[in-house]
């Protein structure tokens, strides 16, 4: 087993225009398309392994995404099993004119990582350190008794 890499990947994105849907706004569907690969690049560092992802949990759509806005996506290791890991996204949109930045989404993705014949493979052990980390593993736990 691999010592593991960092728990957090923060990366910021430039919403453009061919992501927006009907009403003019940023396609939820985009979204959800960087969100797992954010979540894949955040599990596959702390791994050292490739991931793919077996669930997204409360992925809520609070506030719409406008063109030319910058969104920012905060990911962190929330949870480890045996071969999996959960991640958790909060997702803030920022108009780089005004400087306002808002919540727009939070979720949470179960990671699980993978060899290159597609069998499960251990992932690197995780100690929760500080209260943060602790209270981000305890609901983890729940979500995965109530999944």
């Amino acid at each position: 087993m691999t010592t593991p890499g960092p728990r957090t990947l923060t990366m910021t994105a430039l919403m453009t225009p061919e992501m927006v849907n009907f009403s003019g706004k940023i396609h939820g569907g985009s979204l959800l398309k960087l969100l797992d690969e954010v979540a894949y690049s955040c599990a596959a560092r702390y791994s050292g392994c490739y991931v793919v992802t077996l669930l997204l949990e409360q992925a809520k759509f609070r506030a719409p995404v406008h063109v030319g806005e910058l969104v920012t996506f905060l990911a962190t290791v929330n949870w480890v099993g045996r071969t999996s890991m959960e991640v958790g996204i909060r997702v803030s949109a920022e108009n780089h004119r005004t400087r306002v930045s808002r919540h727009v989404l939070s979720c949470f993705f179960v990671m699980v990582a993978m060899d290159d014949d597609g069998n499960t493979l251990p992932v690197p052990k995780f100690t929760p350190e500080g209260e943060a980390e602790l209270r981000r593993w305890h609901a983890a736990v729940e979500r995965r008794k109530n999944a």
